[in-house]
């Protein structure tokens, strides 16, 4: 049967759609994280949101972009006599990351126009679908705004920039999961209220651990105080180490003791979230597919707990640490699953919320 012939189908094509920018999104928020670890950010220093699209072709343009690169402070600190080759290397991946960017607003613009042209899309659905859009061309001002902190006085870029970087693009990929799975037909999973705030419950304290490990990352915290269960000698470091900085406040986010032992806390409460959340979902009998999920939740955040127990006693290789960084997107893929699997109210899986069949656009 034809696309065309009931609304089921044109439900069946946007969630393949938004599969497939989700998809694209978790690619490059992984690509992203190999481009801060190679150091490789900072390494094109102009903006050009449409002719970037092509590298440097001849080796007169090489020449011109490693020229480029030579003028800000990082190149003089941490790369000072780095040849055209080595050049090259870390060129690739910010080229990479950004061009991956290009594509994703590519492959989200496109069948966007297209379904509302064939009237595929319910007026909630579209705004919803428009709101995504705005944050994304938002996302693509934040990243040149962070790569802008580190082109002057400083020889990496601004960590607070590098977390705000990161928790939009994170907060896009939560918004595509969710919206793809309002558009699953399914009944209503008539949990309790209990259980639909301790789901968004977990779903917000994963978005905290999500930016307190950016905060980690842009800190380079993680190559420091490399012990566990203990940290800077102790299960919870004196006060005067945690807040020697003043204001008080500046430690939660510039002090790298505080940061990462709010990282390790905050991963701490989570766990234990998690498991009680699974519990309570089986004690209240809930359906199937809840207690599927909160287990699968549980095994998740294990494995990314044992990933960040390693990336940290390692001392942060790029392997270990790029594991940690999908595993995270899995976690926060799950977590708004369950979230909205609890609160599902069939927001756009009735057939009468579902505009004209894409044959039948008017």
């Amino acid at each position: 049967m034809t696309i065309a012939a009931k609304p089921a189908s044109a439900r069946r094509a946007v969630r393949i759609w938004l599969f497939s920018v989700a998809a694209l999104i978790a690619l490059m928020i992984v690509v992203g994280g190999a481009t801060r670890l190679t150091e490789s950010g900072l390494s094109i220093v102009e903006w050009k949101p449409v002719t970037g699209v092509l590298p440097p072709l001849s080796a007169a343009q090489w020449q011109e972009a490693f020229e480029g690169y030579k003028q800000i402070p990082q190149y003089h600190a941490l790369n000072a006599g780095m040849s055209l080759s080595d050049f090259k290397t870390i060129f690739w991946w910010e080229w990479s990351h950004r061009l991956l960017g290009r594509v994703i607003g590519v492959v989200y613009l496109l069948p966007f126009l297209y379904f509302l042209w064939r009237g595929a899309l319910s007026a909630e659905l579209k705004r919803r679908l428009w709101l995504i859009f705005g944050l994304g061309a938002l996302q693509g001002a934040v990243g040149w705004w962070m790569v802008a902190s580190g082109l002057s006085e400083r020889i990496e870029v601004s960590h607070y920039r590098l977390a705000t970087h990161l928790v939009l693009a994170l907060l896009i990929y939560a918004a595509i999961v969710w919206t793809m799975r309002r558009l699953t037909e399914r009944e209503s999973s008539g949990a309790a209220v209990r259980l639909k705030m301790t789901g968004f419950v977990l779903l917000g304290v994963t978005f905290v651990q999500l930016y307190l490990g950016a905060l980690v990352a842009g800190l380079r915290a993680g190559r420091v105080y490399n012990t566990w269960p203990d940290i800077d000698g102790a299960f919870i470091p004196s006060a005067t180490r945690l807040w020697f900085d003043t204001p008080w406040w500046r430690n939660l986010f510039d002090n790298t003791l505080t940061v990462q032992f709010e990282h390790r806390m905050t991963a701490y409460a989570l766990f234990a979230l998690a498991i009680a959340h699974a519990l309570d979902v089986i004690r209240s009998r809930a359906d199937a597919a809840a207690i599927s999920g909160a287990l699968w939740l549980v095994a998740a955040i294990t494995l990314q707990a044992t990933l960040g127990i390693l990336t940290l006693l390692n001392q942060v290789p790029i392997g270990l640490a790029l594991a940690h960084q999908a595993v995270a997107i899995l976690v926060l893929t799950l977590a708004v699953m369950q979230a909205e699997r609890l609160a599902s109210r069939q927001l756009e899986s009735a057939p009468h919320q579902v505009a004209a069949p894409l044959g039948q656009a008017g």
